[in-house]
């Protein structure tokens, strides 16, 4: 077998991670098989907090846990953050994609699908609603940027102009050897845009927004370019969808559903389980963490 080019990481924290992490996992491992490495990253000092049935189920899977430093990295403290402090770390693939541990992988899918050369893979933000589109040029301004030309449909967006462009940061893929004329590699890149935009005092809603709003500027002063993913490879349940139905005309890749009641709303629960009994031996996760989101 041929070395993975991609690896997927997302963040492994008890007590609701680290159950959504499994589901996770499981789900990469239907649908991507032993195409990419994943791993799954832990606050440093919360790793002896693990479930060791967790740890173990992960294991199983292939996944390797790894402590990555959070606390005294943000000022004040920033949980959100804590993708941009996963994606610092150094990973052995020519390809990284962070996942948000509320996702599941429901059909078979492809790493070409997820990646390209001198892109940065993503989806449109679901929506913008902590502030108008006023507030770019101000955000340009505090990190010495120039505005893109180009504007984007916001993914729930159903009238009006194209936007500003603005991304989620739940799925993203990014070239690992890429580096700036400076020598920075991409997360680099973005958490210096992030410290520039967090000391600005005229620009709101950074808590919890920062790493949205800072993304598309980090991408282009990286020197990189977006690769706009059809939305079926991160579909948005709940929020303005919340209650509908999937599409039955659309083959829908990945879901990202934020809390389990949505998964059980969709019927995608027993899909789940299947995946986790199929790829980890366990069917059931609700030992896991007093107080998680169990499948039930």
């Amino acid at each position: 077998m041929s070395k993975p080019r991609l690896t997927m990481f997302f963040i492994v924290e008890p007590p609701k991670y680290q159950l959504m992490a499994c589901h996770l996992a499981a789900s990469i491992r239907a649908n991507f098989g032993d195409s990419v490495a994943m791993v799954g990253y832990c606050p440093a000092h919360r790793m002896a907090e693990l479930s060791p049935d967790a740890v173990s189920v992960l294991g199983r899977m292939g996944c390797e846990l790894r402590p990555m430093q959070t606390e005294g990295r943000f000022d004040p403290p920033y949980p959100h953050g804590n993708k941009m402090l996963a994606a610092l770390e150094r990973r052995e693939t020519e390809y990284s994609c962070f996942l948000d541990s509320d996702i599941l992988f429901l059909r078979p899918n492809s790493v070409e699908n997820l990646i390209s050369a001198g892109k940065v893979s993503l989806t449109p933000a679901a929506s913008m609603g902590w502030a108008g589109q006023d507030i770019w040029p101000v955000i340009y301004a505090a990190a010495g940027l120039g505005m893109p030309a180009e504007r984007i449909r916001l993914m729930n967006q159903r009238k009006g102009a194209d936007r500003m462009p603005y991304f989620s940061s739940g799925l993203f893929c990014f070239p690992e050897n890429h580096v700036d004329a400076r020598g920075m590699r991409f997360a680099e890149v973005w958490m210096e845009v992030a410290a520039a935009i967090d000391a600005a005092p005229d620009v709101p809603a950074k808590r919890p927004y920062l790493d949205q709003m800072t993304l598309p500027l980090a991408i282009r002063k990286a020197g990189l370019d977006w690769n706009i993913l059809p939305k079926e490879q991160h579909w948005i349940l709940g929020g303005m969808k919340r209650g509908q139905p999937l599409p039955k005309d659309r083959e829908i890749f990945t879901v990202h559903y934020r809390n389990w009641d949505i998964v059980k709303e969709y019927g995608l629960s027993r899909q789940a389980k299947d995946m986790l009994q199929a790829h980890a031996g366990v069917r059931r996760m609700a030992q896991i963490g007093k107080g998680a989101e169990a499948a039930e």
